[in-house]
């Protein structure tokens, strides 16, 4: 259960952006449960949450829509091209490039957002995985304070 916003904290001390992969067809609640695993791992919540990412080619998939209306969040869609200074740090697999015109979806694309909030973008620990998609983590640096 997401926390009510008399739960929340004034300010998060500790700012993440979250790249999101995912099949055709994916649930909001695969989604919700695959982010919320990824940052528990980090003794984290969604109100550390800055923001979330995909690529261009998902741009019409509604369960990331509906994830980004859920917590009330901006989601942002990177071009292939526009992920390549990121993709030297996250690997990437020959499907993803034939599907989606990138090697790799949910790392360039958080490290990708990160860039775009801040400075310092840097990934934070591993990609995860559930049967129909992946989240990966990055923060960065606000320089707004």
């Amino acid at each position: 259960m997401l926390p009510t916003t008399s739960d929340r904290p004034s300010a998060s001390p500790i700012q993440v952006v979250a790249g999101l992969g995912c099949r055709r067809g994916c649930s909001l609640d695969e989604l919700l449960d695959l982010l919320i695993h990824s940052l528990g791992q980090h003794e984290l919540t969604v109100d550390n949450l800055a923001g979330l990412a995909s690529i261009a080619h998902k741009r019409d998939e509604a369960s990331l829509h509906g994830l980004a209306e859920h917590l009330a969040l901006e989601l942002v869609f990177f071009a292939p091209e526009q992920l390549s200074a990121y993709l030297a740090k996250t690997g990437g697999n020959p499907l993803s490039q034939a599907t989606t015109g990138s090697p790799a979806v949910a790392e360039p694309c958080a490290l990708a957002l990160a860039a775009n909030m801040g400075i310092a973008p840097r990934r934070l620990g591993e990609r995860t995985r559930s049967a129909s998609a992946t989240c990966a983590l990055a923060t960065f640096t606000d320089t707004s304070i």
